[in-house]
Parts: C-alpha cells; sequence; structure tokens
C-alpha cells in the first residue's frame, strides 16, 4: 500500500485497527462488488462496464488500478489489435472470498429483514 492515506488521512502502516486497513483496501462503492464478479473469474474491461451499468469509465479505470497496485488483482495484456486486458484475482486476492461471500450472506440477510420489517409496517398501517 506505500504511502497512501485513507480518507482520515492516516498512514494504513499506521493504523490500529486491521478492520479499517481491511476497508482501505476493498471499501467503497464499488471494490466489493468487482470482487464478488471476479470470484466466478477472469473478467474484461467492458464485461465489468456491462455488469456495473452505474460505474463510470474513470471511476472503473480508478478502482480496478488501485486493487492491482494492493495485489488483490492481476492485469494481463495480450498483445493484439485491439488490445485485450483481462482482470482476475491474484493467489492474495482468492483469500477474499470468505469475506466476500459472508458479505453477501450478510446482505441477503439484511434484505430480508429489511423485506419481513416492511410487510409489518404496511399490515399496521
Amino acid at each position: 500500500m506505500g504511502d497512501r492515506r485513507n480518507k482520515y488521512g492516516v498512514n494504513p502502516d499506521m493504523q490500529a485497527c486491521p478492520v479499517e486497513t481491511t476497508l482501505d483496501v476493498i471499501g467503497g462503492k464499488w471494490k466489493g462488488i468487482l470482487l464478488y464478479q471476479l470470484l466466478e473469474g477472469t473478467k474484461r474491461f467492458n464485461e465489468f462496464r456491462r455488469l456495473n451499468p452505474g460505474i463510470t469509465q474513470f471511476m472503473l479505470t480508478l478502482q480496478l488500478r488501485e486493487l492491482e497496485r494492493d495485489g488483490i488483482i492481476h492485469r494481463e495484456v495480450f498483445k493484439e489489435v485491439p488490445p485485450r486486458v483481462e482482470y482476475s484475482l491474484t493467489d492474495f486476492g482468492r483469500t477474499l472470498k470468505p469475506v466476500i461471500t459472508s458479505m453477501k450472506a450478510w446482505g441477503e440477510s439484511y434484505k430480508e429483514r429489511l423485506n419481513e420489517n416492511r410487510t409489518v409496517q404496511e399490515e399496521e398501517d
């Protein structure tokens, strides 16, 4: 991670909480989603664009570069015309699988809970 600072201006090497370090690497609106999609296998840039229509090209490029810089994903450029670029998880990136799948399971449970609460609220109204 080098001299990168998180949103609080703290060098990750100096952080006291490992959860903060993890969130500094995989946090944000798009990184978790991109990592989840990479669990299924290699993706090309335009595949990410199709899967995530709400992300701008600039933001996708930024997020992929940060994940590559942190050693989470591998970017392979094929010398073809037109050039082809593929992204995959590194061995180190694959160690995030239990974290990402746990986040998925928690999100599904939370959605169910919200739906149950809405149903109860509608019945009370």
